[in-house]
């Protein structure tokens, strides 16, 4: 299986920090942000990676990974978003380098507690179609969130105002390789963006959609309370009282 790290975006919500450098170069208590999904990747056992990124900073990625050495790598691929055309139309930029395979999608500024090495594992033998990670939280309407009836994900609703559960999507996607057809036939949204929501929802239309409940904490680091919640659980993972 391959894998893909989204780390474009101008990351407005955090200015003035991201006037000088990407989102996901910003520390994570000891590390650099964008350290820790390519890690959860590694752990998963998956080694073949691209990291896909944009804007005035796209530079400072290769000077910071080179070829993935720090990650046990071998080789680090990766690609440029010229535009802020959203998550679908930048894994749509993976399209030669993941061919026929599965593919593990990890956006550059979300982590998790733990492994999902399993999940990668079990998605291999899934014949075909996606799997994505789902966490309860208490603010659903700021997130894409999962319509659930028995096992299955019926429908996925993004930032609704009544959500209809408490399971926020998590940064974290797996396909097979059809998902850059759909990359290819989805519409802008309403903010001029192909939406990975979309693509979701076409796997879930056809009956192709698993989903894993996420155990641990999961941090996404899209705005300034985020981003310091972050860093104190990853402080705290480490031994600090904070």
């Amino acid at each position: 299986m391959k894998g893909v790290v989204l780390a474009g975006g101008l990351g407005t919500r955090l200015r003035p920090l991201t006037r000088v450098t990407n989102k996901h170069l910003l520390p994570v208590y000891n590390k650099p942000m964008i350290f820790y999904p390519i890690q959860t990747l590694v752990d998963a056992g998956i080694r073949d990676i691209m990291l896909v990124t944009g804007g005035n900073n796209a530079g400072d990625f290769l000077r910071l990974f080179g070829n993935g050495e720090d990650f046990g790598l071998s080789q680090m691929n990766y690609a440029y978003q010229k535009n802020e055309g959203g998550i679908a139309e930048a894994l749509a930029l993976a399209k030669t380098f993941v061919g026929e395979d599965k593919v593990a999608v990890i956006l550059g500024d979300n982590f998790v507690q733990g492994t999902i090495k399993q999940a990668v594992e079990d998605f291999e033998v899934q014949p075909q179609g996606a799997k994505i990670f789902l966490k309860e939280v208490e603010n659903p309407c700021d997130f894409g969130v999962a319509e659930l009836k028995g096992d299955k994900v019926v429908r996925i609703i993004e930032k609704p105002e009544s959500p209809p559960s408490h399971y926020a999507v998590v940064g974290i996607y797996m396909y097979d390789a059809s998902v850059f057809d759909i990359c290819d036939h989805l519409d802008p949204s309403d903010r001029g963006e192909l939406e990975i929501t979309d693509v979701n929802n076409e796997y879930i239309r056809r009956g192709a959609m698993t989903y894993e409940v996420l155990e641990g904490w999961w941090a996404d680091c899209g705005s300034f309370e985020a981003l310091l919640r972050s860093n104190l659980l990853v402080a705290r993972e480490h031994g600090m009282d904070v």
